[in-house]
């Protein structure tokens, strides 16, 4: 009796160990669905997506060509993009199924993260800062238009 209550009660605790540490996700993944959060805002025309993931404090800046002349080093703020991502795919006319939504994440620190997404506008360098209260979010975009 005593043995069978005791390897229930091992059962329980391995489950119950073994549950919780596979629902835990790693600052990687975490990166990731920092920048996923990113892009879908924009893609999917949803701003809270980009209030959960980008900082306030953002710092963008961008280079592209605007009808045939080179445009550098142009800011956006944090508030630009949450309002671009409520109105920029809002009829759906700028992204499909098979748009580009790669990220590569190259560096994951204790607090300090650095990715790449390619996207329809093109390649977005990113800094991510883990905060105090464990969340992780985009901090600065460089980015430029897909090169030809």
């Amino acid at each position: 009796m005593k043995t069978s209550m005791l390897m229930i009660l091992f059962l329980i605790f391995s489950v119950g160990c073994f549950g919780q540490a596979s629902a835990e996700k790693s600052d990687g993944q975490l990166v990731s669905e920092a920048v996923q959060d990113y892009v879908l805002g924009l893609y999917l025309a949803e701003p809270e997506r980009i209030q959960r993931s980008v900082d306030t404090t953002l710092h963008k800046i961008g280079y592209y060509d605007y009808e045939g002349e080179p445009k550098y080093h142009i800011p956006m703020t944090y508030q630009q993009l949450y309002d671009l991502a409520g109105k920029w795919n809002k009829d759906g006319s700028k992204t499909n199924e098979d748009s580009p939504q790669t990220i590569e994440i190259y560096e994951v620190n204790t607090k300090t993260a650095t990715a790449k997404l390619t996207a329809i506008w093109g390649i977005d360098y990113m800094h991510l800062s883990k905060g105090s209260d464990g969340k992780w979010r985009i901090m600065n975009i460089m980015w430029q238009s897909n090169p030809k």
